[in-house]
């Protein structure tokens, strides 16, 4: 405990005088994100966000007309991460740091992969003698662990893998015929996504090497999960309920399969979950109007209309149709909306504002309080609000991210 103090005040000494130079101005803004043909009408979707907002990952439209996945910076714009050699490729998820990305990419015209790609190694596919990749949709946070979907021993089935183990399916339960995997939590320990039993009733499920497939139950029709959060104790996804309505869900063990309501209308999807767990982002639709609308639901708040909480961001004819990952810290939000001024559906990049960075306790001033959060979690590890860059481990990474922002919104 000493050693770790120690270390801790000498990066508090250290960093002092640079963090007396250094705040962040409170920020919003909606960055369009482009496409990677300049015709018009081509359009970008943004599936996945780096934990600081600076990578996005998805999928867009390709001079030739076909989908590429791409890899989004703010310095070096829209990068086409190509394909397996085939014509199709779409980016899914993306590591804490923005250095791995995963999806699905075909290597012929009838026979897809689920890919990993990295700046290093290029795009790899992740097959096995004996199972075959189909689509990879959520990576852990350090970018080792991969999960999707894949076809293997007669079945299709999720999967997790592992550069050490490779590609593992992960077992049904029983009477269970078909199950895929569609987000997995930052240690990579809780996956999640859905299986399909005999009865032809589908249902979301959350799986660990100890326990197997979890059944979470539904709303009262089939269910399904997509995304869960950093330490896997809370899941979101969607499930129909009793009178065959789609509705967004939010589950924890303690309170169950919560539905999140609508906006209005009969239809509601959760996507994505910040890794507190605690802030939900999807679509759903108003009774009057049958577009989808981007939305975020916290528990103070309920669901709320991105196009309404950031009008002020706004110009005229622009909106936000889907909001399909969110950071962990729940300050970036990422998805599809359409961008007036190209006449095209586009992936958008949404910053809140909120979180500011090194606010630990999200009371928005970066403080003592704050300071000392990470001072007496210094050493920890696991993916908790203190570790502020998302990397497993609270340390001076951590802290100085804290000093450079210290007095920022107080």
């Amino acid at each position: 405990m000493k050693h770790m103090a120690h270390n801790g005040f000498k990066a508090l000494t250290s960093a002092w005088v640079l963090a007396l130079l250094a705040t962040v101005a409170w920020s919003q803004s909606i960055t369009w994100l482009g496409t990677l043909s300049s015709h018009y009408g081509h359009g970008s979707e943004a599936l996945g966000v780096s934990a600081d907002g600076s990578v996005v990952v998805g999928r867009a439209t390709h001079s030739s007309r076909e989908t590429r996945a791409f890899r989004w910076t703010a310095g070096g714009g829209m990068q086409d991460l190509g394909t397996l050699g085939g014509n199709l490729s779409e980016a899914y998820g993306v590591s804490a740091d923005g250095s791995v990305v995963v999806g699905k990419a075909a290597s012929t015209p009838s026979r897809v992969h689920a890919f990993r790609w990295t700046a290093g190694g290029g795009m790899q596919a992740l097959d096995s003698p004996t199972v075959f990749g189909l689509t990879a949709n959520g990576v852990s946070a350090d970018g080792s662990l991969t999960v999707g979907n894949a076809f293997g021993y007669g079945q299709f089935v999720g999967f997790q893998w592992t550069a050490g183990d490779g590609m593992q399916i992960l077992n049904l339960p029983h009477n269970g015929m078909v199950s895929g995997a569609n987000g997995v939590s930052a240690d990579g320990s809780v996956v999640v996504g859905s299986v399909l039993y005999s009865s032809w009733q589908a249902r979301a499920f959350r799986w660990t090497a100890g326990g197997g497939m979890q059944d979470l139950g539904t709303l009262g029709g089939n269910s399904e999960a997509y995304g869960v959060s950093a330490d896997g104790s809370t899941t979101v996804g969607y499930s129909y309920n009793s009178t065959g309505q789609l509705r967004a869900f939010r589950w924890t063990a303690g309170g169950g399969m919560q539905d999140l309501g609508t906006l209005g209308g009969g239809e509601s999807k959760a996507l994505s979950v910040s890794g507190d767990g605690s802030v939900v982002v999807g679509y759903s639709t108003y009774s009057d109007h049958p577009a989808h609308r981007a939305f975020r639901w916290t528990q103070a708040t309920g669901m709320q209309d991105l196009n309404i909480a950031y009008a002020s961001l706004l110009m005229p004819y622009w909106y936000l149709a889907q909001a399909t990952a969110i950071s962990p810290d729940g300050r970036y939000i990422v998805g599809v909306g359409y961008n007036a001024a190209a006449g095209r559906s586009e992936a958008f990049l949404l910053d809140t504002g909120f979180p500011r960075r090194g606010d630990v306790d999200r009371n928005g001033c970066v403080d003592d309080a704050d300071l000392l959060a990470v001072l007496f979690a210094f050493g920890g590890q696991g993916y908790r609000n203190e570790d502020l860059n998302w990397d497993g481990t609270i340390d001076d990474a951590d802290l100085l991210i804290v000093l450079f922002n210290f007095g920022s919104g107080c």
